[in-house]
């Protein structure tokens, strides 16, 4: 299955042909559907015949291979079968939150430079789990550290390296609780300029600029060794 996200994480819409149904489970040759992983969640949208059938997709979930993804159709829609031709399109609005949000968690982790040992990320929200046993966090201060670096609107790329390099540079995993994806031979890594470099698989924007203001909303203690930063868009 060929996964369009990857490359293009602004491609809202593909056309594309059913390769298994399994009750409201359902697979294509090729996607722009991002399956939940990493803290984000699945993609809902809409799948549209030519013969004028909408089947509402309310989860996209990773299938049996790193390239797979199962679409799960809404209940009670039309069916579709194999073979049938379809136009995949997001709930563009949705997806584009969960992105910028994605990359505002990446800012984030620049900020507070140590290790992350959760996250996760919502529409309109998110939050990382930092390993920082004693520090002090001023919420305020966050805040306004996390806007002026979204301010300098620094660009993003994708990179891609073996696992044998990963293996080697293990300080570009931030993530104690979720280790990159290894074993296909490579593996995914998203660059903002100069201020971040780490492994991920998900769906982020061109620049960080895009990401608008937000709100560092809540630091609390989670254990004897955590801290959950959780923030949220301020507009």
């Amino acid at each position: 299955m060929e996964a369009l996200y990857r490359d293009d994480t602004y491609a809202k819409s593909c056309e594309a042909t059913v390769t298994a149904v399994d009750g409201n489970a359902i697979s294509l040759d090729r996607t722009v559907f991002y399956p939940s992983g990493g803290g984000q969640p699945g993609d809902t949208g809409l799948f549209k015949t030519p013969d004028g059938r909408e089947v509402g997709i309310v989860d996209a979930r990773k299938g049996d291979t790193p390239d797979s993804v199962i679409h799960i159709a809404a209940d009670n829609g039309p069916t579709l079968i194999v073979g049938d031709k379809v136009s995949a399109e997001l709930d563009w609005d949705r997806r584009h939150r969960l992105m910028r949000m994605h990359t505002c968690l990446h800012v984030l982790s620049a900020v507070l430079p140590y290790p992350v040992t959760g996250g996760q990320i919502n529409d309109g929200k998110g939050r990382l789990d930092f390993d920082l046993p004693e520090a002090v966090l001023d919420k305020a201060e966050l805040t306004a550290e996390l806007n002026r670096l979204i301010e300098t609107d620094q660009p993003l790329s994708i990179e891609w390296i073996t696992d044998e390099e990963l293996a080697a540079k293990p300080e570009l995993v931030k993530t104690m609780s979720v280790q990159p994806p290894t074993g296909a031979g490579h593996v995914r890594l998203i660059r903002i300029n100069d201020l971040d470099l780490q492994p991920c698989g998900g769906t982020h924007v061109a620049r960080i600029g895009e990401i608008g203001r937000v709100e560092i909303t809540k630091i609390k203690k989670k254990g004897r060794q955590n801290r959950r930063v959780s923030v949220a868009f301020a507009d």
